[in-house]
């Protein structure tokens, strides 16, 4: 573990999250600001490849988010009217809201209580007639079950998308996430890497990259950027409608010099968690999430716990509050989609049949967790929620 001599605030307010900014990362986004090209051009294909080269996709497309990469593969898929998507309600909302927003209907899969991801059994008690997509949440930097997932989606001739937001450098089965397949990846300040905002579609379906290169840029018939004459080439037409989600230089830059400390950053979010884990075995209060066994490796995107409420006698809300003022930041992550107003009011979900989804939606949080953290900030989080605790 690279250790540090200083707590990274002092004895200040400790954020549940912070990027990590370098004078590296500055000096990219400085050059590209000085060259005259600052929208969709060289940085943005270079950040592609580089991408492709990390997480071993054969291809990638940068988009302003991860929601927009959803927007354009319910597009792209031709999810509609009368169709319906299998998705966990323990997942942020923009994916629910993107389905809706097609004109499709989210069934929610339940999730495992412990991992907060779906398990076969789950989808499958989902299916019907109607479903035409699976779309499988990778959890906090943990992998999802992709073997049986798939060979549901297979056997019944459904398309299959990951959420890989929180899945940057995770593993399944010695391969990274977004190497198969077709996955969504997001560059939120919070994430691993970040690009202030943005995303990248994977996938090795070849005829759907094309359709997501013409969709995010006006649904022009050839790329928005032509790498020898750093331009819009004058016979590109639009071959169909199509949205405005190409991502600019400025924030490739950004993203290109984020990347090349990635396994730095995870290796550092991985000697945090695992001091969290040994800490928080003296506190009969805080349950972390189980870290998964097998042929798989973890991001560390997160450091979710659950509060046993009975026992702590106070709310989650209320933890979080005590914690807050003590210095400790925290966050949610997340609250049910089905629990939000809109879905409760538009979807008949009776309390009870997320069973796995509510308890964790009432007891979750997450815990302060970035690569410039370190061991005497773990030490201080832990200390104070004993602290809240006793009294």
């Amino acid at each position: 573990m690279n250790q540090k001599t200083e707590p990274i605030l002092n004895d200040g307010f400790l954020p549940f999250s912070k990027p990590s900014i370098n004078s590296e990362d500055i000096a990219a986004v400085t050059q590209v600001l000085q060259s005259g090209w600052i929208t969709t051009g060289a940085k943005s294909a270079e950040f592609e490849s580089k991408f492709c080269d990390y997480t071993g996709s054969p291809q990638s497309i940068a988009l302003t988010s991860a929601t927009a990469g959803m927007h354009l593969v319910l597009k792209a898929m031709g999810i509609g009217n009368g169709d319906e998507v299998i998705t966990p309600s323990m997942t942020w909302v923009s994916t629910v809201n993107m389905i809706v927003m097609a004109g499709a209907t989210p069934v929610f899969a339940d999730v495992d209580r412990d991992s907060l991801m779906v398990t076969p059994a789950s989808v499958e008690s989902c299916l019907s007639k109607r479903t035409k997509l699976i779309i499988p949440v990778h959890f906090a930097g943990a992998s999802a079950q992709l073997d049986p997932l798939r060979q549901i989606a297979t056997t019944h001739n459904l398309h299959f998308v990951e959420d890989a937001a929180h899945a940057l450098g995770t593993e399944y089965k010695g391969k990274r996430i977004g190497a198969r397949g077709t996955s969504i990846f997001s560059f939120h300040p919070i994430k691993n890497i970040t690009t202030g905002e943005g995303g990248m579609f994977c996938s090795d379906d070849t005829e759907l990259i094309e359709r997501i290169k013409r969709l995010k840029f006006h649904g022009l018939g050839m790329d928005s950027f032509d790498r020898i004459t750093q331009g819009r080439l004058p016979q590109a037409e639009v071959m169909e409608p199509g949205y405005k989600y190409n991502f600019p230089d400025m924030l490739a830059a950004l993203g290109i010099s984020q990347l090349k400390r990635v396994h730095e950053f995870n290796e550092q979010r991985e000697a945090l968690a695992l001091l969290y884990l040994e800490l928080l075995k003296e506190v009969d209060e805080i349950s972390p999430l189980k870290v998964p066994q097998g042929d798989t490796k973890h991001s560390w995107h997160l450091f979710i716990v659950r509060l046993d409420i009975e026992q702590a006698a106070m709310t989650r809300d209320r933890f979080m509050a005590k914690l807050k003022e003590n210095n400790i930041g925290t966050g949610l992550h997340f609250k049910g989609a089905h629990l939000h107003k809109y879905y409760r009011e538009t979807m008949d979900i009776k309390p009870g049949t997320l069973i796995n989804t509510e308890w964790n939606s009432e007891r979750m949080l997450s815990l302060p967790l970035f690569p410039d953290m370190t061991e005497k900030d773990v030490h201080r989080v832990v200390n104070t929620i004993k602290k809240v605790l006793k009294k």
